[in-house]
């Protein structure tokens, strides 16, 4: 599995654990109540109580501290192992699909897609913070199915990774069609990997 690098913070004091918890759980209600465009650095260090040099001195833009935030989401995300591919596949995708429109954190993610676009640094740090971390879990899922013969040994799976991201991303980013159960179940059956 592909690690993630870990994200520095800047010179002066070590972290504070409760400090970082705190920034961290006032990053997730401010984003749930208004979204990403609103959240600011100043309105984040208010609601947990530090002052905005802290968080700059931890996270150098806003993109990194929300980052940091979908990080611990994303560890909280399911791993399955059911004995199934298919199965574990449905699992897996439907947890992302429900953070993004359930948990509403779709708009969040999209931001950060268009941040990762126009800042080199960040667009580094996201694809092997979050993108890459997400891809591998995904590849352990194929790999399990391919190691039960589930799906044929030469099936290239980093590129079935890309085929089965690739939808739920322009789906994410277009909003053309539903992102739901019955796509996730639509799209897993039409990569036929059984085969």
């Amino acid at each position: 599995m592909t690690d993630a690098i870990e994200i520095k913070p800047g010179p002066g004091r070590p972290r504070s654990a409760e400090t970082h918890r705190a920034i961290l759980a006032a990053v997730g209600a401010m984003l749930m109540k208004s979204g990403y465009p609103n959240l600011s650095i100043e309105a984040v260090a208010a609601k947990a109580g530090v002052g905005k040099q802290t968080i700059y001195r931890w996270w150098p833009a806003k993109a990194d501290l929300v980052m940091e935030y979908l990080l611990g989401m994303s560890a909280q995300m399911p791993r399955p192992d059911t004995g199934s591919l298919i199965e574990d596949l449905r699992i897996f995708l439907l947890a992302s699909v429900e953070g993004w429109t359930i948990g509403k954190l779709g708009p969040v993610v999209t931001a950060l897609m268009a941040e990762a676009q126009s800042d080199r640094r960040f667009g580094d740090l996201f694809f092997r913070n979050l993108i890459s971390v997400r891809r591998a879990a995904l590849k352990e899922i194929l790999a399990r199915g391919q190691a039960r013969r589930e799906l044929a040994a030469g099936r290239d799976l980093e590129l079935l990774a890309d085929l089965i991201y690739g939808p739920l991303w322009y789906r994410l980013l277009l909003k053309h069609a539903p992102l739901d159960a019955a796509f996730i179940d639509d799209l897993l059956r039409e990569l036929r990997l059984g085969m």
